[in-house]
């Protein structure tokens, strides 16, 4: 966990009234749940994660979280903190509110509520923000001449992988993103 800066927590702040206001207007949550979530401490993610773009972090000692007072922390990838991904990080918020108030599974129960989040084009954005992540932290990418498809990298491939869709050899490109 990182610390986020004053501009960050400016963002932040504002990103929760946004979705507590989106949030008051469903009618399956309550004026006192939704004000519990208030005072929830928020903060950001380092910002060289890839996989993750949100996480509830409940108070030592939980364990059986259920409510907001049990929640330590919720962490946001410091990249979702702008105009570019503004949509995707009210939906990131609203999934991570979800689990504070005591929905901490992935189940059908919980991709209902999730799925109330009024633009579901947000929720869409997971798999994009994830293939930018990774693809500015590569140092490699694996590419496949036949249908243009590129994998993100640590380290070169030297011939020894196919394309997942396609079967080809990929090809080792140097990614340079900063030149």
């Amino acid at each position: 966990m990182a610390k986020a800066s004053d501009s960050q927590m400016i963002e932040l702040q504002s990103l929760r009234d946004f979705v507590l206001e989106v949030m008051s207007s469903m009618d399956f949550w309550s004026e006192v749940s939704l004000t519990k979530l208030t005072e929830i401490q928020l903060g950001v993610l380092k910002k060289n994660a890839t996989q993750r773009h949100g996480v509830t972090r409940w108070k030592r000692g939980v364990t059986k979280p259920s409510r907001p007072e049990q929640v330590d922390v919720i962490d946001l990838h410091p990249r979702l903190l702008s105009n570019e991904w503004s949509a995707y990080a009210a939906w990131v918020l609203h999934h991570e509110f979800v689990h504070a108030l005591g929905y901490t599974a992935h189940d059908s129960t919980f991709r209902t509520l999730e799925q109330m989040w009024p633009s579901q084009e947000a929720g869409n954005m997971g798999k994009i923000f994830t293939e930018m992540l990774r693809k500015e932290k590569a140092t490699w990418l694996w590419f496949c001449q036949t249908c243009k498809k590129e994998y993100p990298r640590q380290k070169p491939g030297k011939g020894r992988y196919l394309c997942r869709v396609c079967r080809t050899v990929l090809k080792d490109i140097p990614n340079n993103p900063s030149q």
